[in-house]
């Protein structure tokens, strides 16, 4: 404390409350002496004219002077000039019969501060109404006060910690629950109030053992804590650890934990860290799903591509059967019966070779191109890819296809790869049913509205249970699907909306249906661009006896284009390779050539490079005849060309047209 004003407290012990005379007592003058110099406590006395009149040992010891150097002597010369001012109004009240208690910091004239605790009471003799002096007695309380401070301090360490401490356990992500040593909760946090679902308050003092294991548990998480109790090894202290916990409704849900002990004053208690691993499971599971997805989508990648190879090496034998079924049909004109066997024989041909290129389209990965497409035969194509499937499932197909339908701009493998995943849906989804199993496929145009094109649709419903409601909006959601393990990878809806938005039409569940009913709507978006692909009408002006080039390594098909384009009159050579058919060129003129693409020596590309350079009008009357036109190579060939092709197998009536276009070109 500085050598300032003292501070000090006061208080009044009230008026009246007067010391008097006590020489009823009779004591000896000595032994009072005695008695006050041995009290623990410092005793003066001053008279009115602020001199002291006593002062025992205490109070002389305290301030370091010897009796003579007090006693008699004024008040402001034993104290100094600052107390001396402090104390004047104190000792006006107290000459004026007001006793007084203070207590506070002083510093003597520059001795320290030290901490006093006073009482002040005046004096007043026998007989006498005044206040003769001012008698006090006091004691030096620094070291009680610096002790009182220092637990003050350590009871405000002791809070703040506590504080600090409720603070971090309230506010923690992990649940934490503290039990005793026998097992009864003693702590709960926010955190484990929200993960367990449980009140605070209606766990202090319960079993964890009772509220938070399962049932299944308890007798292991009992016989543990016995062992613990009884001094045995703690097999799961301080290791994470993954287990069940119970919530507040009965389920039971995954959690890591990590437990510790604590000692406190001598009693045992165990503290468990919790979080909750629904999320992190759950989130495992997916990825796995999705991994798994992943590797189907591989595997069937590699399928798709070895189907593709395997589709291709069909089309060679597919067209010939189609075409000697053909002519074979057309030889039997006379014989209706046998006529009708051809004839089957050709649909059935066809049917393949519709199949083979729905493989190919989908096997192979090529740019989005747009073109005319007929919804209808789309969906007969998907009809002809799942007819065995429908068939030896028990599912009826029922098809109401209108002929008057538009051709939409699209492309035509990404709407035929949404028709078929509609289809495939329709008959999983009736896996499971009993009785009656049937999926109806109808398409039709929707009626004109203002400012809005004509829109092509397409339903395909069966006759399964639905959709639930609560499911009905996440079914187009990716990876998403209420099919049974193993039976899809939650794709191919949002997929086929992707496609089908990415051509400004939707792909909608209908509302209001008893079972799954799916409605595609397209928007049809002008006449189709004509490309050299498309087949030209047979009542194209044809010239007779026109000489055709046919340039073929397979002698079986190199044939039978020859039977097919003599059927039509037309005066017909073949070449076995590209370097032949070179030789021919040189030697003879030719209306027209019929080429195949890939050929050993002399390929399909190059013979038409041969061509140009010798012959540029008749290298524009080239058709390349080839089972592979969706590979990147080949149609960059033929872009680049802008020669027309036929996809093997072909029909005769493909071909003469084709045929009729190239020669309408002289």
């Amino acid at each position: 404390m500085s050598s300032g004003a003292p501070k000090l407290s006061f208080e009044s012990l009230g008026r009246g409350r007067v010391v008097h005379g006590v020489t009823s007592l009779a004591l000896d003058p000595l032994v009072l002496q005695t008695l006050l110099d041995h009290i623990p406590m410092r005793a003066t006395a001053v008279g009115r004219d602020h001199c002291y009149l006593y002062a025992n040992r205490a109070f002389l010891d305290s301030m370091g002077f010897a009796a003579d150097q007090v006693i008699g002597r004024h008040v402001k010369s034993v104290l100094g000039e600052v107390m001396y001012e402090a104390y004047l109004p104190v000792a006006e009240r107290l000459f004026g019969g007001e006793a007084l208690r203070w207590e506070g910091w002083m510093d003597y004239r520059g001795r320290g501060a030290r901490y006093y605790e006073q009482f002040l009471l005046p004096f007043v003799k026998d007989g006498s109404n005044e206040v003769s002096a001012i008698i006090t007695f006091g004691r030096d309380v620094t070291e009680l006060k610096q002790r009182e401070a220092e637990l003050s301090a350590k009871v405000h360490q002791l809070e703040t910690t506590e504080a600090l401490k409720s603070a971090i356990v309230d506010h923690a992500l992990a649940a934490l629950v503290s039990t005793d040593a026998e097992g009864r909760i003693v702590e709960f946090n926010p955190a484990a109030e929200a993960m367990f679902g449980q009140r605070r308050a209606d766990l202090i003092g319960r079993s964890v053992g009772d509220v938070l294991i399962p049932p299944r548990h308890r007798v292991a998480h009992d016989a543990g804590m016995k062992r613990v109790t009884a001094g045995g090894p703690a097999r799961i202290m301080g290791r994470r650890i993954e287990m069940s916990a119970l919530r507040a409704d009965g389920r039971e849900f995954p959690v890591e934990m990590v437990l510790w002990r604590t000692e406190v004053a001598g009693s045992a208690y165990y503290t468990a860290s919790m979080f909750d691993l629904s999320a992190r499971q759950d989130a495992a599971r997916e990825i796995e799903r999705q991994r798994e997805a992943l590797r189907q989508s591989e595997k069937l990648t590699a399928m798709g591509s070895l189907l593709a190879g395997v589709a291709h090496e069909l089309n060679n034998p597919l067209a010939i059967v189609l075409g000697r079924a053909a002519l074979l049909e057309e030889k039997l004109a006379d014989d209706p019966a046998l006529a009708a066997d051809a004839r089957r024989i050709r649909e059935a041909a066809e049917r393949c070779g519709r199949i083979v290129r729905t493989f190919l389209n989908m096997a192979r990965s090529k740019p989005a191109h747009r073109e005319a497409v007929a919804i209808n035969d789309l969906v007969r194509a998907a009809a002809d890819i799942l007819a065995y499937t429908y068939r030896s499932h028990g599912v009826a197909l029922e098809l109401n296809l209108p002929d008057d339908l538009p051709a939409v701009m699209a492309d035509g493998d990404q709407i035929g790869q949404v028709v078929l995943n509609l289809l495939v849906n329709a008959q999983q989804a009736l896996n499971a049913v009993e009785g009656e199993r049937r999926v109806r496929v109808a398409s039709g145009i929707e009626p004109r509205r203002e400012n809005r094109e004509p829109r092509v649709w397409l339903r395909v419903a069966d006759s399964g249970p639905g959709v639930p409601e609560a499911l009905r909006e996440r079914i187009f959601e990716p990876f998403f699907t209420t099919k049974a393990e193993g039976l899809g990878t939650g794709l191919g809806l949002a997929v086929s909306r992707s496609f089908v938005r990415e051509h400004g039409g939707d792909l909608q569940l209908e509302a209001g249906a008893s079972s799954a009913s799916f409605r595609l709507s397209l928007p049809v978006s002008g006449q189709a661009v004509a490309s050299d692909s498309v087949p030209v009408p047979l009542d194209l002006p044809t010239p007779k006896q026109a000489r055709v080039l046919v340039v073929d390594d397979e002698p079986e098909i190199a044939d039978l284009v020859r039977e097919l384009l003599e059927g039509a009159d037309h005066e017909v050579v073949t070449a076995e390779s590209g370097a032949v058919a070179l030789v021919m060129l040189a030697e003879a003129r030719f209306d027209a050539i019929v080429s195949d693409l890939h050929m050993p020596d002399v390929d399909g590309a190059t013979l038409w490079r041969e061509v140009r350079a010798r012959d540029a009008a008749l290298a524009r009357r080239m058709l390349f005849v080839t089972g592979d036109t969706l590979s990147p190579s080949v149609r960059q060939f033929l872009d680049d060309a802008r020669c027309p092709s036929l996809a093997k197998p072909f029909t005769k009536a493909d071909l003469l047209a084709q045929v009729a276009a190239l020669l309408a070109r002289a």
